[in-house]
């Protein structure tokens, strides 16, 4: 008997899920047959639906319909919860660390392959700001979301309870750094679910807050095009938010953000969303990557003049067929993403049954940005819209892209109840540390004998 043809997914997001789901399906008579097999590498058992974690943060959606279970969705493939280190393609094998190598305290093991796809996606971009690894909070993951609206409602409990001014001002003070669509959405949706918060304190007016955008560029939501923008600014200035453009921060150390401006901001709360750059595991691969660490890769989403060896989405730089000029790429966002993760599997199918290529060619239809609730822009098919037909459109858009008839009908489940009742203001910050209480209550007593130190 002959080995399967063991195809290898690094990444468990859009492209690596995506792909795979597709590929069970175009490899279902080799699955079968015991001729092919897929085995998916990913960090989380889940893969989460990025646009939806604004609205995670604000509590317009549960946590758990943000993410899809990777074991239910791809129920013909191989699952393997680790993370990738290296890839030495000449040999056709990956050096991972699993939950079980860590266990066994062995470190790494190797896993070898026939067709590889890479696609592990981003990571925050961050600069060398001093105070931000101390004090940063990022808004990439379901459990950074979740977190952030912990920590902001945490925020609130703090002002309403102590009568230190300074202290009061810095917890009611929220910086978000990044002007692109995580940045602008989770402010705008948190922001909507602090103001209402605030009704439920006896001593914080909505006014009380501070909320401050910083953009290092002349605008925010390039995507949505420059008019949309300036509207999406002037409705987040009329709702009092403080938006800086063509400024940096310089620091937060201290707990104070420091701008480029000159400004000093004493706050406890400082939201990095600057733009994302590709997973470091490129980096400990033999694959060719272009100046901005992204791999080359063809119209064909195969590794520009390697066999075997495909990638889409964040971690690929896929030519744009499409753009009038020569050169250009792809954009890295989910639109692309989707897209491409279709045409990859149909193209390893095609590779591995000896047919013909398909070349990847999509282009760029529009985008939508929610502002909070019954707010938005979007610049579609050439058409601009603004307020509630934008906000509409942008819920009505994701919720046709979430994956599984389950997860669909959840999200709408949700915004259904979510628009009959009251918000949850709910702080479930012991989420975090599950343990405390229970290590607090199995310490052993304090010894009578022991005097308090002077």
């Amino acid at each position: 008997m002959t080995e399967p043809a063991r195809i290898l997914v690094v990444g468990g997001g859009y492209v690596g899920m995506y792909t795979a789901l597709r590929l069970q399906r175009q490899l279902r008579a080799e699955l079968r047959a015991g001729a092919a097999e897929i085995v998916v590498v990913t960090p989380e058992p889940y893969m989460t639906y990025q646009p939806f974690l604004p609205e995670a943060a604000a509590g317009s959606i549960s946590p758990r319909h943000v993410v899809v279970p990777l074991r239910r969705v791809l129920d013909r493939c191989r699952i393997v919860i680790g993370e990738v280190r290296s890839v030495d393609h000449a040999k056709r094998t990956a050096t991972l660390a699993t939950l079980a190598t860590e266990e066994e305290g062995t470190g790494t093991t190797e896993l070898t392959y026939d067709e590889l796809v890479i696609a592990p996606g981003s990571v925050s971009r961050t600069l060398p700001v001093p105070g931000l690894a101390d004090h940063g909070i990022g808004f990439k993951t379901v459990e950074e979301a979740i977190g952030l609206r912990n920590h902001v409602i945490e925020q609130m409990d703090i002002a309403s309870s102590t009568r230190d001014p300074a202290i009061r001002d810095a917890a009611l003070t929220f910086v978000f750094v990044g002007g692109g669509y995580a940045g602008v959405e989770a402010l705008a949706e948190l922001e909507d679910m602090a103001r209402y918060t605030a009704r439920y304190y006896h001593n914080i007016k909505p006014e009380d807050l501070r909320w401050v955008l910083v953009e290092a560029s002349d605008r925010i939501l390039p995507e949505v095009g420059a008019e949309m923008g300036r509207y999406a600014i002037r409705e987040l200035r009329g709702r009092n938010i403080d938006v800086r453009l063509e400024t940096r921060l310089d620091s937060c150390e201290d707990r104070v953000a420091v701008l480029s401006d000159g400004t000093r901001l004493p706050t406890r709360t400082v939201v990095w969303t600057a733009g994302v750059k590709p997973a470091p595991v490129l980096t400990a691969t033999d694959l060719p990557l272009n100046e901005r660490g992204r791999l080359r890769c063809t119209a064909e989403l195969a590794v520009d003049g390697v066999a075997h060896a495909w990638a889409a989405g964040d971690a690929a730089a896929v030519p744009d067929v499409t753009a009038e000029e020569a050169g250009r790429e792809c954009a890295p966002n989910a639109q692309h993403a989707v897209r491409q993760a279709k045409v990859l599997a149909e193209n390893i199918a095609a590779s591995l049954r000896g047919r013909p290529l398909t070349r990847y060619a999509h282009a760029y239809v529009g985008s939508v940005a929610s502002l909070g609730l019954h707010k938005g822009v979007a610049h579609v098919y050439g058409r601009k819209l603004k307020g509630y037909p934008a906000w509409f459109m942008h819920r009505a858009y994701h919720l046709s892209r979430v994956p599984t008839f389950n997860r669909k009908a959840r999200v709408l489940a949700e915004w259904t109840l979510s628009g009959l009742f009251k918000r949850e203001i709910v702080s479930l910050g012991s989420l975090e540390h599950p343990r405390a209480e229970f290590e607090l209550a199995a310490a052993p007593p304090p010894d009578p004998g022991d005097k308090p130190s002077s």
